[in-house]
């Protein structure tokens, strides 16, 4: 036993050892105790571009005797001369400090505790100054600070200094510190450098840091995807590698990347991305799979949704995730109703179950709320409806509340490459023409069957006759 021991420990402590020196070659941020400070005449943001709320929260905080700074994203952007979404401002306030010099804000959140300053409609983001979470073998509070056994951070309430905070964000762009009071950029990590060279640069051991946190490999794509910057190398080389790190992410979250993923008005280059790092199979299974057993008409398919999403979001015109998930687990269907009916089961109940099942296993891995599921599996089943026009349906289906969506569904099928015989183009027509000429599209499908392809005659009491409009098959 003793023997087993020391030989136990001798291999732990050289683990520990290779560990340190796993990345030697890599290049990461160096990291000051003492900033770049760039005065107003060295950068191009200036104080009235800020939100006049954030404003009023840094100064209200540095009038209090704390250090505060807008930062992020929003200096980022402002940097870059894009309108940022949100302002957010760090402190050394804890969120209990803040809370009580703000009537109007209130602390939110578990695994990061911050504070939410309500002015209106718009919210000001206020967060602690951050530390490095510690290694297990430092941990001193475990309510504080909290890892899984692969390294993702559980909790992170570890409070430190500016230079703390600055050396635990995410990537060199987003943690730039702008003091409104004096208009300078406190720059710890090269961020404005990455910025004028258009890089995506994770600060640290990118492996520590995508462990800690995978969605990290996420926003990597999502800010190239935004900014047109690239991946700086060592941030991009353990994607690749580290992506099924993903699927411990619980489903909720991932659905709320997968919506800034998509809905930000860059889907189609984000797509490219997802695919390039092996970040799409993690977050869409199902449709991984139909994209290698059919990649012509799945990925046509899903890069036409995308590239409608992205120019529906730049002309300002709503855009509901319902119809963009729909386009992305579509592909991975006919398989499956396939499947479903070489087992004898009947067209339309197979594609039904198929449906339920795709959507199901997708919310396992994106947990997709029943108020987008719900129109999803309307829109897939006004597929199987379209095509029945006679009688009475066609005006049916044409004040149904999903029509709509379901037709543009059908164009983006049509737009794929599937054979529909014409089906897209008659609902086009139908909906332009007046109600006289609606009846004799009706009238000419009644010598058609369903798919638009002329009916066969048939013979009746020794003579033919042509199944008409009053015909069990015609009516509704």
């Amino acid at each position: 036993m003793p023997f087993r021991y020391l030989a136990n420990s001798a291999s732990l402590m050289l683990k520990k050892l290779f560990q340190s020196f796993r990345f030697p070659l890599r290049r990461v941020p160096h990291a000051r105790r003492s900033p770049e400070i760039l005065t107003s005449r060295q950068h191009s943001l200036h104080r009235n571009e800020i939100s006049r709320y954030a404003v009023n929260v840094v100064e209200r905080l540095q009038q209090a005797g704390y250090e505060a700074y807008v930062v992020g994203g929003c200096v980022r952007d402002l940097l870059l001369k894009l309108d940022p979404k949100d302002y957010d401002v760090a402190t050394s306030a804890t969120p209990e400090q803040v809370r009580a010099e703000f009537r109007n804000a209130r602390v939110i959140g578990r695994r990061f505790k911050l504070v939410h300053v309500h002015f209106g409609r718009e919210i000001i983001e206020v967060a602690t100054f951050r530390a490095h979470h510690p290694h297990e073998d430092e941990e001193q509070d475990q309510h504080q600070a909290a890892r899984n056994e692969s390294g993702r951070i559980l909790r992170d309430n570890v409070y430190g200094t500016l230079e703390d905070d600055a050396q635990r964000r995410d990537f060199t762009i987003n943690a730039l510190y702008y003091d409104p009071s004096t208009e300078r950029i406190l720059d710890h990590t090269h961020g404005v450098h990455d910025i004028r060279n258009r890089l995506v640069r994770l600060i640290g051991d990118p492996e520590q840091r995508y462990q800690e946190d995978p969605v990290r490999m996420l926003r990597a794509v999502r800010f190239a995807a935004k900014l047109d910057f690239e991946i700086e190398r060592h941030s991009a080389e353990p994607i690749h590698d580290l992506a099924e790190l993903l699927e411990d992410i619980p489903a909720a979250r991932l659905f709320e990347e997968v919506l800034k993923l998509f809905m930000g008005g860059r889907a189609e280059q984000t797509f490219d991305l997802l695919q390039e790092y092996g970040l799409f199979a993690p977050l869409f299974p199902a449709t991984a799979v139909a994209l290698e057993r059919n990649p012509d008409y799945a990925e046509t398919l899903i890069r036409n949704a995308l590239a409608n999403t992205d120019l529906r979001i730049q002309q300002g015109k709503p855009v509901t995730p319902a119809f963009l998930f729909a386009a992305l687990l579509w592909p991975a269907l006919p398989a499956r109703v396939l499947e479903l009916q070489d087992r004898g089961m009947p067209p339309i109940p197979a594609m039904q179950e198929a449906a339920h099942d795709i959507i199901w296993e997708q919310c396992q891995r994106t947990a997709i709320p029943k108020r987008f599921t719900i129109p999803m599996r309307e829109i897939w089943d006004m597929q199987e409806r379209l095509p029945r026009r006679q009688g009475r349906r066609a005006d049916q289906l044409l004040e149904n509340p999903r029509f709509r969506a379901g037709y543009d569904f059908l164009l983006l099928r049509e737009s794929a490459g599937e054979q529909t015989h014409g089906l897209g183009e008659w609902w086009t027509r139908y909906q332009d023409v007046d109600d006289s000429e609606r009846r004799h599209m009706i009238r000419e499908l009644s010598s058609r069957d369903e798919g638009g392809a002329p009916r066969k005659r048939r013979r009746s009491g020794g003579g033919r006759r042509r199944r008409g409009s009053g015909s069990p098959a015609a009516a509704d």
